[in-house]
């Protein structure tokens, strides 16, 4: 990993955490889930699980840190590394699927969150249950996020690896 790709990681954890800070007033809604996907899927698994432990613990700071930090660090994790191996898997994914892994990512963060209640009191699914509704404008602000952010991100982020590619002629 190189110095570049380690500042396009802290750049897309600043997105991340002040994004989560300014939407923070709309329960569950925040690009960070999205932002993760993008980066799993252009970057790869590694460069998003490490903007998942950056983004929780560092937006966690600044928000409240709890037992709930490593649960959003997993569940993030664990998004970061599948949308990565979604990019590695597909070269080109149609943004339709990239929207309806951003929306099943929505209610998969749902429910990792959701065992921390299992953790401490043995009770899941009337957590969980009551919790959909929390999942679900998750799941539709990360649909909103990948259709506002994806094309312009990815296009960048072409641009970086045309440009980390192209061998110039310096004689």
């Amino acid at each position: 990993m190189n110095t570049y790709k380690i500042t396009i990681i802290a750049l897309l954890a600043a997105m991340a955490i002040a994004g989560r800070f300014i939407f923070q007033f709309i329960p569950n809604v925040q690009p960070v889930t999205s932002l993760i996907i993008i980066c799993g899927i252009i970057l790869g698994p590694f460069s998003a699980f490490l903007l998942a432990i950056l983004t929780a613990f560092l937006s966690n700071m600044l928000m409240g840190m709890g037992i709930w930090t490593l649960w959003q660090i997993i569940s993030w994790s664990i998004i970061g590394l599948l949308s990565g191996i979604l990019g590695r898997l597909f070269k080109r994914i149609p943004l339709p699927a990239i929207i309806l892994f951003a929306i099943f990512s929505g209610y998969l963060y749902g429910f990792i969150l959701s065992l921390t209640n299992y953790q401490f009191t043995g009770m899941f699914w009337p957590y969980y249950l009551a919790g959909l509704p929390f999942d679900t404008s998750h799941a539709i602000g990360n649909a909103v996020f990948i259709v506002l952010l994806y094309p312009l991100i990815s296009h960048l982020f072409h641009k970086y690896a045309d440009q980390r590619f192209t061998i110039k002629n310096t004689s």
